[in-house]
């Protein structure tokens, strides 16, 4: 439960500091008053002024806010230097700033974990380094460390000539795969299944993994690379929740720190790993085009460019409180999916 609590802390933390930092750094170098920069919510703990804004930590230590003066119109006491006073390109980059950090954020935890860590890559040996408890790999008796030699017959010389042959057949169709084991060389029959996700049959092996270090530019073209990757990968699974929502299998903030939970005990590598996954997704969310998020804020300075005048009060009151009704929706609807996940499966 504590380590549950400390790594729910540290990845929420980490987040939104770094989200409302974007927004931060952004107001101060357009000339935007910042009232106050708080890390936590709740009573202050510690506060200091410097400038004239006030730095402070607080009691609930999840995220932060900016107190940026003239975010409301009609509240206005920064006189030029208010957020509404400022111009619409000001503002949009102020706005955007935000996720612009959740994006900017995996990177660097990228590139710590290669550059620290070293880098895990597949092996182009079809070589098993592992097999899924329940697959027709275990069921026939395939181990890791297994070498495969062919499959219906055909000899392969390599992991990817390995998978393009199960990729030519289909579910209808038994495998035989001959493979070397302690200098012996065996044979199985298995019969494969099909996963929709990926349409391909699946026999439930992995390939085995090399470890090697990673140099400091290497690092650095890793961690873009695969922050770029997992952001396609993110955009593709939203339109496909979009195109069937009643088949998303959303998390809210119970299942977040559940997850966040169980990766901590196998390590601070492996919470890094998700802590950048989260923030990718943070970014992503909240540049939808949903009133109350960044996205939807981002839109109303779109039709202000456009129209040359800011939209009225009424319509922007209204729109908030559409944005906020469909963000009650979603949520309650992760937390419904977050008890049956935990106390019913």
């Amino acid at each position: 439960m504590i380590l549950t609590i400390a790594a729910t802390v540290f990845v929420f933390g980490l987040l939104v500091l770094a989200h409302e930092f974007g927004h931060f750094i952004t107001a101060k170098m357009t000339g935007m008053r910042v009232d106050e920069f708080a890390i936590g919510f709740g009573p202050k703990l510690i506060s200091t002024r410097y400038g004239e804004t006030i730095y402070s930590i607080r009691a609930v230590p999840l995220g932060g806010f900016n107190d940026i003066a003239g975010m409301d119109p009609n509240n206005n006491e920064a006189g030029e230097r208010g957020y509404c006073e400022k111009p619409v390109l000001s503002r949009m980059i102020v706005i955007l700033a935000g996720s612009t950090m959740n994006f900017i954020l995996p990177i660097f935890l990228f590139f710590g974990i290669f550059f620290f860590s070293g880098v895990d890559m597949p092996s182009p040996e079809p070589v098993i380094g592992s097999v899924i408890e329940g697959k027709a790999a275990e069921s026939a008796g395939l181990k890791a460390g297994d070498r495969i030699i062919k499959v219906n017959g055909v000899e392969v010389a390599t992991w990817i000539e390995f998978t393009d042959s199960l990729r030519e057949m289909n579910e209808e169709q038994s495998v035989n795969i001959a493979y070397e084991r302690n200098g012996q060389v065996n044979e199985v029959e298995l019969q494969p299944t099909y996963d929709k996700a990926s349409k391909r049959i699946l026999i439930g092996v992995q390939s085995d993994i090399i470890h090697r270090e990673a140099g400091f530019f290497e690092s650095i073209q890793l961690a873009v690379k695969k922050t770029v990757d997992i952001i396609v990968m993110m955009l593709t699974a939203l339109v496909e929740i979009f195109a069937s929502p009643s088949q998303a299998d959303l998390a809210g903030p119970i299942g977040i720190a559940q997850m966040a939970g169980k990766v901590a005990e196998t390590g601070f590598v492996p919470l890094l790993n998700f802590a950048a996954l989260l923030s990718l997704n943070l970014g992503i969310i909240n540049l939808l085009p949903v009133p109350a998020l960044d996205g939807g804020h981002f839109v109303t300075l779109l039709l202000e460019a456009v129209r040359g005048k800011p939209l009225g009060p009424r319509a922007i009151i209204y729109a908030q409180r559409i944005g906020v009704a469909l963000l009650i929706i979603l949520m309650l609807f992760a937390t419904k999916n977050d008890i049956v996940r935990v106390f019913f499966s």
